[in-house]
């Protein structure tokens, strides 16, 4: 594309270039020309609006953070409703979407790119720490309406369930898991603290 033409929304479609490129190639064919080729735009486009690739490879993880931050919203709005186990097990699911495993990856494969995420405050493996916040938050929210038992230990149930659900997701060569595999370990991880219906 020449230089001189605008394209709208720049960053979204960089970003969209980058998931599409960690999607089908991964991570170690992850550069700065290979996403401007699959964005279709002149390589100098994404050094006007990052400072460099990693500053931009930051700046999509951020967007995926957000995107989980949003969810957490929508998560917690089910307390009370449903099954818990199938609430965290459609959670799970949402949260290691294709993308989201990529990115993981991405993250763990880039030295750069933690070092930058740890300056912008974001700690452990980002979308990982975030994904188990969601979950602790919806949780907590379920022991307060009293579907889960007053002693649930929210800070080993949460990051337990969003271990076991990355290792479920991680093989991005394979098929998803099926959802009885997600529901069964969902429901060995919580079955201790679940009270039972109330009549």
């Amino acid at each position: 594309m020449p230089s001189g033409v605008h394209i709208h929304n720049v960053r979204g479609q960089l970003f969209e270039a980058a998931e599409r490129v960690l999607l089908r190639d991964g991570p170690d064919a992850l550069t700065s020309r290979a996403v401007t080729e699959e964005a279709n735009c002149a390589k100098g486009v994404l050094h006007r609006h990052f400072t460099d690739f990693d500053a931009f490879l930051a700046e999509l993880v951020l967007d995926r953070v957000r995107v989980i931050e949003d969810r957490t919203t929508t998560l917690r709005a089910a307390t009370g409703t449903g099954s818990v186990v199938d609430n965290l097990a459609e959670a799970l699911r949402d949260l290691f979407g294709p993308v989201t495993v990529a990115v993981v990856a991405l993250i763990t494969f880039r030295d750069g790119l933690r070092a930058r995420l740890r300056e912008a405050g974001l700690t452990g493996i980002p979308l990982l720490m975030q994904g188990a916040a969601m979950i602790a938050a919806y949780l907590t929210a379920e022991r307060e309406a009293g579907r889960l038992a007053d002693d649930a230990d929210i800070d080993t149930l949460a990051p337990t369930l969003v271990g076991a659900g990355h290792l479920l997701f991680a093989d991005r060569s394979s098929a998803p898991p099926q959802p009885a595999a997600i529901h069964k370990m969902v429901t060995t991880v919580i079955s201790g603290t679940l009270r039972p219906p109330q009549p």
